[in-house]
C-alpha cells in the first residue's frame, strides 16, 4: 500500500495491554494501525491482519492464548516479507511460541519474543518490562519499539521460547504469593485477630512484596475487578504444570494454585481479577477502611508486582468464553479416592467435562 512505511506500528489485539500500547505509541508521535478479532470504534482500525502487515513493517501481537496466536500468525500468512519483525507479547508455552517464530520465519520476516510483566496503568504510560529473544539484529531494529512502552527490556538470549518460560515462571510466584496470602488470612479470621496487625506486620517483613501491597488490601474488601484474570493465571499454572510433568519436577505448589484458580472457574469467577481465590477464605469484607489496609504510603511502581496474562485482559467477548486448555497430562496429579471431600469430587468434575469438551472440538 502506498501509506505504508517503515515507522507505521501495526498493534494486534485490544485488550487492556494492547488498547494501553496503541494509546502510548500515539503520544510518542509513531502512525499506529490496529486489528482485533471484534471490530472496535479506533482511530486506524484496519480489515485483517493482513492489512496491517502491508501497512506496517513492526507488528506487536497482544492475543491471549496459545490458539489465538497461532491463528493471528497464520492470518498474517502471505503478506510478510523480509521486511517485517513480529514481536509477540502473549504468555504462552514455549512450543506455542517456537510453532509461531516458525511459522513467521518460513517467510523470511523476523521474529522477536516479548511476553512482559505489567499492568493497565504500566501500559499506558509506557512502564512496562519486556522479557525478550532473538537474534541480534531483530532485537536492535526492535528496541526502540519495546522501549517506547517499557521502563525496561530484559534480553533473554537468543533461543525462542526461553523468554516465555521466564515469564511462566515468574507467574508460578505471583500465583503462590497470592494463595499463600488468601491462606495466612483465613488463619488470621479464623483466630478472630485483627487484619490491620496483619496488615501491620506484613509491612516490615522479608516476604513483603509488591503484589501482596496491590493485592491484600482488594482481598480484605473483597474487590475483584480484574488486572489480571483467574483464568488467565489459571492457562499460565496449566502450562507451568505441563512443562514440570514433561521434565519429571513435582511442582506441588504451582498444582496447589492452579487447584484453587480451577475451584473458582467453577464456581463462575474466571473474568475476576486471579486474587479472588480469597473468597474461598473470607466470608465478610474486612470492617476496616482502606488507609488502615496499605501496607505501604503509595501503590508500587507501575508495571511491577503482577502481570497480565498471557497475555491481555477482556481482549475480546469470544476470547472471555475461551476455555482454559486443559490436557490428559493435567490431570494427573489431581486427588482421587473415596477420601475426597465435596470440592476436590466438584472440581475434579469440572476436569473431566472440560477434558472432554476439547476432546470432542466443542468450544
Amino acid at each position: 500500500m502506498s501509506h505504508a512505511t517503515r515507522k507505521n506500528i501495526g498493534v494486534i489485539g485490544l485488550g487492556i495491554i494492547g488498547r494501553g500500547i496503541a494509546g502510548n505509541l500515539r503520544r510518542r508521535g509513531f502512525p499506529v494501525y490496529v486489528w482485533n478479532r471484534s471490530p472496535r470504534s479506533v482511530p486506524n482500525f484496519v480489515g485483517s491482519p493482513g492489512e496491517v502487515a502491508e501497512i506496517c513493517n513492526y507488528i506487536q501481537i497482544f492475543v491471549s492464548d496459545d490458539e489465538a496466536l497461532l491463528q493471528t500468525v497464520r492470518q498474517l500468512g502471505e503478506k510478510l516479507t523480509p521486511r517485517h519483525i513480529v514481536l509477540v507479547h502473549s504468555t504462552v508455552a514455549p512450543d506455542s511460541m517456537r510453532a509461531a517464530a516458525e511459522i513467521v520465519e518460513r517467510r523470511k520476516a523476523r521474529f522477536v519474543e516479548a511476553p512482559f510483566t505489567g499492568s493497565k496503568t504500566a501500559a499506558e504510560k509506557g512502564e512496562l518490562v519486556y522479557y525478550v529473544c532473538g537474534n541480534d539484529a531483530a532485537l536492535r531494529e526492535a528496541r526502540p519499539i519495546l522501549e517506547a512502552s517499557s521502563k525496561e527490556v530484559i534480553e533473554i538470549g537468543p533461543t525462542i521460547g526461553h523468554a516465555s518460560a521466564i515469564k511462566i515462571a515468574t507467574n508460578m510466584i505471583t500465583a503462590a504469593s497470592v494463595q499463600a496470602a488468601a491462606e495466612a488470612l483465613a488463619l488470621v479470621q479464623a483466630l478472630d485477630l485483627p487484619f490491620e496487625k496483619f496488615i501491620e506486620a506484613m509491612r516490615s517483613n522479608a516476604s513483603h512484596s509488591t503484589t501482596l501491597a496491590m493485592k491484600l488490601p482488594k482481598m480484605l474488601s473483597r474487590d475483584f475487578e480484574p488486572h489480571f484474570s483467574a483464568k488467565h493465571m489459571l492457562k499460565d499454572m496449566q502450562i507451568a504444570n505441563q512443562i514440570g510433568l514433561s521434565n519429571y519436577l513435582d511442582l506441588g505448589v504451582t498444582a496447589a494454585a492452579r487447584d484453587q484458580l480451577l475451584e473458582q472457574m467453577h464456581w463462575g469467577h474466571g473474568d475476576d481479577d486471579y486474587s479472588v481465590v480469597a473468597r474461598k477464605y473470607l466470608h465478610e469484607p474486612a470492617p476496616v477502611t482502606g488507609a488502615e489496609l496499605q501496607l505501604d504510603d503509595q501503590e508500587g511502581p507501575a508495571g511491577t508486582g503482577e502481570s497480565i496474562a498471557s497475555s491481555t485482559e477482556r481482549e475480546t467477548q469470544s476470547e472471555q468464553d475461551a476455555i482454559p486448555e486443559v490436557s490428559p497430562a493435567a490431570l494427573v496429579d489431581v486427588p482421587s479416592g473415596g477420601a475426597a471431600n465435596e470440592t476436590t469430587r466438584l472440581r475434579r468434575g469440572f476436569l473431566k467435562q472440560l477434558f472432554s469438551r476439547l476432546s470432542s472440538g466443542e468450544k
